[in-house]
């Protein structure tokens, strides 16, 4: 197949060097920022894809879909990363679009940091509309898996509450934290090991963490309610019994 990727950041940039290296497709690149591997910065060398990536920035998203949108032949697979799927949903293209989102990167961005193996083990959500043909989705899945993937099909909607619980609020959690001790010149002295684990996610693209706060605020704050109310419960005189039923959950989860 020829497969398309614009944007090549971390996300795009990995996608881009696993489907390239494995040789078993034709891979064109997009971007303004990359001169390496023949990437161009023509859209018009997408004409013909069978499928297409779209890793560019959440913010503009729905700028390069419309910009694809007279470029692409009908019959052409586009796919969406944003870590948010109900805005990109809403609209109508004349290729087929299947919204998605892979769970998985780093606290770094761009095409330095990005590598074959990024996808390796990871979860793959995709939220096709309800008329979306099997075989496209099929199609799509393909792909994904080969990139070394594992699908998990569901709704805009449900999407975007899930990852509020585990993607961005904790992000917006570990940024807090650190908020917590600016001030605090011996917290910040005796910061260590723990702290930092802890604060990883407050190195995240701040583009992409604004983007994320912004178009996911309501679920974010039903989040930060409940997680409220199960920090009041942990604070109980029950605390040892729900630390430990809390570590066998942890230990099943990542089993």
């Amino acid at each position: 197949m020829k497969i398309g990727v614009v944007g090549l950041g971390l996300i795009g940039g990995s996608i881009f060097k696993n489907i390239f290296e494995a040789k078993k497709h034709v891979v064109i690149g997009i971007s303004r920022s990359v001169n390496e591997y023949n990437v161009s910065k023509d859209y018009n060398n997408l004409k013909g894809c069978d499928i297409v990536f779209v890793c560019t920035p959440m913010n503009i998203t729905l700028e390069i879909l419309d910009k694809l949108n007279n470029i692409l032949d009908i019959d052409t697979i586009v796919t969406d990363v944003c870590s948010l799927k109900e805005f990109v949903s809403k609209r109508d293209y004349n290729f087929k679009f299947i919204p998605s989102h892979p769970m998985a990167g780093t606290e770094h961005n761009g095409w330095e940091y990005s590598f074959p193996e990024l996808f390796h083990g990871a979860t793959w959500a995709i939220t096709p509309k309800k008329n979306t043909d099997i075989n496209d989705i099929n199609k799509l899945e393909t792909i994904i898996k080969e990139l070394g993937a594992k699908i998990v099909t569901t709704t805009p909607c449900e999407h975007d509450k899930a990852v509020a619980l585990i993607s961005h609020t904790p992000m917006l959690i570990a940024q807090a934290l650190c908020k917590n001790i600016e001030d605090n010149k011996l917290a910040q002295a005796l910061a260590s090991s723990g702290f930092r684990d802890t604060t990883r996610l407050a190195l995240s693209n701040t583009e992409m963490a604004n983007d994320m706060i912004m178009l996911n605020k309501d679920n974010i704050l039903n989040t930060v309610k409940l997680l409220n109310k199960n920090i009041e419960k942990l604070c109980s005189d029950n605390y040892r019994a729900e630390a430990e039923s809390i570590k066998k959950f942890r230990n099943n989860l990542y089993s």
